[in-house]
């Protein structure tokens, strides 16, 4: 075999997704990468803004190799690199990221593509959400967080929401997009918020082994489409500092890989990975962790494909 030694120097060339290519001509694609560089919706510390970007850079080198899987998805999967769309300034810059994104993603969705998405904070899921329950139908939904994200959205005077990171989960299924008694919210150690979720707090979820978490969420989903949002700060700050809200007591990198090998066969159509704060973490622990899950959950994405 021959061994392509540039392959492996991964401070050169333009730090697209893992080196693939960057267009927006999307049709016969397997999986299209989509950036938001949005934080407009934080309510603590800010710069997930610059997550899409401080990602792709350390999939370089997170994402080259196939381990703990039996195949490199890149030489599987058709995988393009879409840019990044959403990003605006000013008061009508949540508004903007909200409506771009959908059309985005419902441009990506309505060509057969699965769609895995880097933000930006987790205000990013309205647009991707909304377009995954056009096309496939009522969702479940898979989030794993530190935090439930299920206040309801403030009501403006003109009528329009006033959304941030903290309202995607209540107002999603309000809307009719999710449906939460398949849907489950875990590793949670924050405020609880009763709006139909399965809810699963961290230090039960950690008294199970990966497997077994793996095999709850399954019964929870069912056959269910999947979208799966993946918050940065689900893991324990020791192995993600570099997020916007961090709270002790998560999972390690570790565990949380081996329970998403345990999700394979899941109809999971579209996902994201969000609060990556890379300004906070000038190790990169942080974003290599946001490119090595954002790949698993893309094998994820590829199987659910191939086994249709």
């Amino acid at each position: 075999m021959e061994y392509n030694v540039q392959e492996h120097l991964h401070y050169a060339g333009i730090p697209t997704w893992n080196h693939c290519p960057v267009t927006q001509e999307v049709e016969g694609a397997d999986i299209v990468v989509m950036g938001i560089p949005f934080d407009s919706g934080v309510t603590f510390r800010p710069g997930a803004r610059f997550a899409p970007r401080a990602i792709r850079e350390q999939s370089l080198i997170a994402c080259c190799f196939k381990y703990p899987w039996e195949y490199r998805l890149d030489e599987a999967a058709k995988i393009v690199d879409y840019g990044d769309v959403g990003y605006w300034v000013g008061a009508r810059a949540t508004e903007f990221m909200v409506q771009d994104s959908y059309e985005h993603a419902g441009k990506i969705l309505a060509a057969g593509c699965s769609l895995m998405t880097l933000g930006g904070d987790h205000t990013i899921p309205y647009g991707p959400v909304r377009a995954a329950a056009e096309k496939y139908g009522r969702l479940a939904l898979l989030h794993f967080d530190s935090h439930q994200d299920s206040s309801p959205s403030e009501i403006n005077p003109d009528g329009t929401h006033n959304l941030s990171h903290a309202n995607f989960a209540y107002d999603l299924q309000a809307e009719g997009c999710i449906d939460p008694s398949h849907s489950a919210q875990v590793f949670i150690r924050t405020e609880f918020t009763e709006c139909g979720y399965h809810i699963i707090h961290s230090m039960d979820a950690l008294d199970m082994t990966p497997v077994q978490l793996a095999e709850k969420l399954r019964e929870i989903v069912g056959d269910m489409p999947v979208y799966l949002t993946f918050d940065i700060d689900a893991l324990d700050p020791s192995a993600a500092p570099g997020t916007g809200t961090p709270v002790i007591g998560g999972p390690s990198s570790d565990y949380v890989r081996k329970m998403l090998r345990g999700l394979r066969g899941l109809n999971i159509v579209a996902a994201d990975l969000v609060e990556v704060l890379p300004d906070k973490d000038p190790s990169n622990i942080t974003a290599i962790a946001g490119a090595a899950i954002a790949q698993d959950i893309m094998y994820l994405l590829y199987e659910a494909r191939v086994s249709k």
